[in-house]
């Protein structure tokens, strides 16, 4: 009689030993010398660029005398008032003329500026027609091309039509602005939905009054950042009005500093006025980025989690 014989067992097969695949951890020194060797860099990137206005602030407070008798860096009698009572009174009280030109060419530029940025690029964002790429990509073209450039073509056309030496001439250049365009058209696409447009028209709503009501409180971040750059952009413009203008009455703060710098071979008594009027007029531009900064920060990082 046959025995059966029992099934034959295998030896357990060992799993192959799988890597190591965590990170070992760092050490606390080289944490250390990491964050010690990227606060220096921010250090001395921020002296870098801290060091100018500093030098700015001390020599504003000097008087003519101190400004060559003392290093650039050290403090001497308190002279700011007086510098700043002399430059609002100087030429009877250009330089308020200027700031004035100043604020009008960037504030109602910039405005004008950002809502034609924005209403170009939420076309190219919601809308859709034949040739809109190309179109878009020509637009995005003028970005390469630096303004100096194509300022002497605009005063020809300027002269043709008569809007030389008149604040039309500085202002209807700053309309253009391709860079805003660009943000604007990625702004309008992150932050318009289509179905809510879509919803608008069925309710009756025309395109200007979706655009108004609905599309425009959407992008006012974008508005805001725009807004930035074009403002930014036309305070510290300075070759247009240069080739514009002849009439120093109708200079931004800017140039007339310039003309100002010029002339200090001649009329050495204007070194302390430079420097004073030079950090006034640093102030607008202060001021826009500090009231701004929370709206501008959370333009540009908005989308950044979803």
């Amino acid at each position: 009689m046959a025995t059966a014989t029992p099934p034959r067992t295998l030896p357990p097969t060992r799993s192959p030993k799988r890597p190591d695949t965590t990170r070992p951890s760092r050490t606390p020194a080289a944490s250390w010398s990491s964050k010690a060797v990227v606060t220096t860099l921010l250090g001395i990137v921020a002296v870098y660029t801290l060091m100018p206005l500093s030098w700015l602030l001390v020599n504003a407070t000097k008087s003519n005398g101190d400004l060559f008798a003392s290093p650039g860096f050290e403090l001497a009698d308190f002279n700011l008032l007086t510098n700043l009572a002399d430059l609002f009174t100087y030429q009877d009280g250009v330089f308020g003329r200027w700031l004035a030109n100043s604020m009008l060419y960037s504030v109602v530029g910039a405005l004008a500026s950002t809502l034609v940025s924005l209403l170009a690029g939420y076309a190219f964002a919601t809308y859709d027609w034949w040739g809109k790429e190309k179109l878009y990509g020509l637009v995005l073209l003028g970005i390469l091309v630096p303004h100096t450039v194509i300022s002497l073509p605009m005063y020809l056309m300027a002269s043709e039509v008569g809007l030389v030496n008149s604040y039309w001439a500085v202002l209807i250049p700053g309309l253009v602005n391709p860079f805003g365009v660009y943000l604007s058209r990625v702004f309008a696409e992150s932050y318009v939905p289509g179905e809510t447009l879509e919803a608008a028209r069925i309710d009756g709503a025309s395109e200007l009054r979706a655009f108004r009501s609905i599309a425009l409180p959407m992008l006012s971040p974008a508005f805001v950042t725009v807004f930035l750059f074009s403002f930014t952009g036309s305070w510290n413009n300075f070759f247009l009005p240069l080739v514009m203008l002849n009439d120093s009455a109708l200079y931004p703060v800017g140039l007339g500093l310039f003309n100002w710098n010029a002339t200090l071979p001649q009329e050495p008594q204007l070194y302390s006025l430079v420097i004073t009027g030079s950090l006034v007029s640093v102030v607008p531009l202060a001021l826009a980025f500090v009231s701004l900064q929370r709206f501008w920060r959370s333009g540009l990082t908005a989308g950044a989690v979803k």
